[in-house]
């Protein structure tokens, strides 16, 4: 069947297969293809509706029985900075960000390839080559970047890389796609270093939300998501906000 669209994508759903994130749960997915003039505005009007992109395809859940995956947003001009966060920022104080065009290089390949090995080494990812990794990073028809995050060097300029994060840039903010960092640096939690930059970034730019894809209640490897607080949540209502606990 041709994935070219005429007025309106096609949307198709994927066959039952084990859920990468609860243990005895089957997951399936709708999606679509991402291509073509009208890729970018698709690709924000997508996210407002809870689908998440990865290369040129757009999905969301679909499964039967469970909709533990909640598609979750930061508004950036009301989030708050708690103490752990303000912890993480004076830790990497030295780390240098910069926004670059999405183009994977053998420098990013490396620090890809030890993140997988050593966090992610059972996960979906780990078979990935070379070219596998280029594809995702560098073959989309959206609005996409690759920021670095560099520690300073003692010159002052930019120097060995410990971070990276596959950005989009949609209509009303950024979507955080991918990241990875080097696992020998886990004192700095570099991780939670990148979203807390992107939500700046966000705010700089004028835009209104940080997309952070699926929080996933019961996930252990997606429970970070639902530390950064105040966020929006999609729920059959709507966007719903969620607020820090009082007290």
């Amino acid at each position: 069947m041709s994935i070219e669209r005429r007025n309106f994508p096609q949307f198709f759903i994927t066959a039952p297969s084990p859920c990468p994130y609860l243990a005895g749960r089957v997951e399936r997915k709708v999606f679509t293809h991402l291509v073509g003039h009208d890729a970018r505005s698709l690709n924000t009007q997508l996210s407002q509706g809870g689908f998440r992109r990865s290369q040129n395809i757009a999905y969301r859940p679909a499964c039967d029985g469970c909709a533990a995956c909640v598609s979750v947003r930061v508004p950036a001009n009301t989030f708050s900075l708690k103490r752990s966060f303000r912890r993480t920022l004076n830790i990497n104080a030295d780390i240098h960000s910069s926004v670059l065009k999405s183009e994977a290089t053998s420098e990013h390949y490396s620090l890809f390839r030890s993140y997988i090995d050593n966090r992610h080494s059972d996960g979906g990812m780990a078979d990935m080559t070379v070219l596998d990794f280029s594809a995702m990073v560098d073959d989309n028809f959206v609005d996409s970047r690759l920021v670095e995050y560099r520690i300073a060097g003692q010159d002052g300029c930019a120097g060995r890389l410990v971070g990276a994060a596959l950005i989009d840039i949609l209509g009303d903010g950024l979507s955080m796609i991918y990241s990875f960092y080097d696992p020998s640096e886990a004192a700095r939690s570099l991780g939670t270093h990148m979203i807390l930059d992107n939500i700046a970034r966000v705010r700089r730019l004028g835009l209104p939300y940080l997309y952070l894809g699926y929080w996933v209640r019961g996930s252990r490897k997606m429970d970070y998501k639902s530390r950064f607080l105040p966020q929006e949540r999609l729920t059959a209502e709507g966007w719903v906000l969620c607020r820090p606990a009082e007290g």
